[in-house]
């Protein structure tokens, strides 16, 4: 299992890997779906579910000129209830931090992407933050890694990407960087393993063995400090 090159930054998603946030987001989508008129449950986001919300509107056949409202009333429905870290999460940053850059790719908002992290103390944690929205595609694509990647100064062949979606396995496969899968609060574990990922962790409780048992030769943080992606 041992790679001969130098680990230097590891990547994560926030939502479903570092972020408990699935009861916030799922109320959120079905009082948006009763707002919209939808009779959606929670079967019928689970069974359609996707980190690319569109690709959800979609596949529930809201219309295109009602996106804007349909995320309004999501926004409006999330921030009545709370989300809470992963089990593991703070302890996991601090102790891969201290190694290696860490760097976050989400397809969340960056208002409220931003919001969560420093209500958690934990923006300055992240030497990248890419939010929904910094570039025009989405996941899949490999854009937003690539703009991660290009803020932190470093190559793919030297970073793992963590996530809990068959599309941030695609995302990352597509940029040549290796992804380590684990399996979160989200309805994403079948497709998940249909993607076939080189590792699926239980928890992310076990990402810190699996890394020193991968790259035993990176114990130190490379470089200094980058310019933070956060604006204004």
């Amino acid at each position: 299992m041992q790679n001969e090159t130098r680990l230097a930054g590891v990547l994560f998603d926030w939502d479903g890997t570092l972020l408990d946030s699935y009861h916030a987001d799922s109320q959120a989508y079905l009082e948006m779906f009763r707002g919209i008129g939808l009779a959606w449950g929670l079967e019928e986001l689970a069974a359609n579910y996707s980190p690319d919300w569109y690709a959800v509107y979609r596949a529930a056949g809201i219309p295109k000129e009602r996106w804007d409202d349909a995320d309004r009333l999501w926004r409006a429905s999330y921030t009545k209830h709370h989300s809470k870290l992963m089990t593991h999460a703070r302890g996991v940053l601090r102790r891969l931090g201290a190694r290696y850059r860490l760097g976050l790719v989400t397809s969340g908002d960056r208002e409220r992407v931003c919001r969560q992290l420093r209500a958690f103390a934990l923006t300055r944690t992240f030497r990248a933050r890419v939010c929904g929205g910094d570039t025009v595609e989405k996941k899949p694509h490999p854009a937003p890694l690539l703009l991660a990647l290009e803020k932190m100064r470093l190559r793919p062949e030297e970073c793992v990407y963590v996530g809990d979606t068959a599309e941030d396995l695609a995302m990352s496969r597509a940029v040549g960087m290796r992804a380590i899968a684990v399996l979160g609060t989200f309805p994403t574990e079948k497709s998940l393993r249909a993607a076939k990922p080189e590792f699926l962790l239980e928890g992310l409780g076990d990402l810190p063995g699996l890394l020193r048992r991968l790259y035993p030769e990176s114990n130190v943080k490379r470089g200094g400090p980058t310019r933070s992606s956060i604006r204004g």
